[in-house]
């Protein structure tokens, strides 16, 4: 029975990016488009009148940045002529298009991502400063105090996740597919192709999630001893 729990939260943890991995990757071998890319994108942002959208190289990961209204695609995917890299420049231009209808959880994600790394820096320096107070003033409730910095320190990304999880899935399958379709970039046989890529797109945050919840649990058991 522990053999199989331990197998099974490795699969539900690792499955989603380890199967979200191998479709990108496996859609992504092969010459499928006139253009890569950076071209699809460029060509949808001017259909759609957001021409005044920049889309940029990055080392960082496929992304739109809502501040800077970019949308960063790596030369790794979206640098082909692929169908991965055409499905995943429709999703980041789903993004830019969220942007422009002021859809909720995009911009509650981002509220919450420009202010989730100084929540971050004052919960480790809770973590840091407590122990050396309770060493000092042997105050009881030292303790408490390193629980709760410890633990927004690790529930914050969470809560990013959580909200990154609708985003996602509506770029993907509210935005980003019907572009594909109605635009007749892709051939009709490529459509469930696409609606696996656009899945493993999203998949890849559900994977991240799982990992914050891991982390929040570990460090509860920890603190439990």
């Amino acid at each position: 029975m522990f053999v199989a729990l331990i197998i099974l939260a490795v699969v539900v943890l690792y499955g989603p990016h380890l199967w979200a991995r191998y479709v990108l990757n496996h859609y992504n071998r092969e010459a499928y488009f006139s253009g890569n890319g950076f071209d699809l994108a460029r060509l949808l942002l001017t259909e759609m009148n957001l021409a005044s959208v920049r889309v940029e190289e990055t080392p960082q990961g496929d992304h739109y940045d809502p501040e800077k209204k970019i949308v960063r695609l790596t030369t790794a995917t979206c640098g082909r002529k692929t169908l991965t890299a055409v499905v995943v420049a429709a999703h980041e231009v789903g993004h830019a298009l969220q942007d422009r209808d002021n859809y909720p959880p995009l911009a509650a994600r981002t509220r919450l991502v420009m202010t989730a790394a100084r929540m971050e820096r004052i919960g480790a320096g809770i973590m840091m400063v407590v122990p050396v107070l309770a060493l000092v003033t042997r105050v009881p409730a030292a303790g408490a105090l390193m629980f709760l910095g410890g633990l927004s320190t690790l529930c914050i990304p969470i809560v990013v996740h959580l909200l990154t999880l609708p985003t996602e899935f509506n770029a993907s399958f509210k935005r980003a597919l019907p572009i594909l379709v109605d635009g007749k970039y892709i051939p009709p046989e490529d459509i469930p192709a696409a609606r696996r890529i656009l899945l493993a797109c999203a998949l890849t945050y559900v994977s991240n999630a799982l990992m914050g919840l891991l982390n929040v649990w570990r460090w509860i058991r920890i603190l439990r001893r």
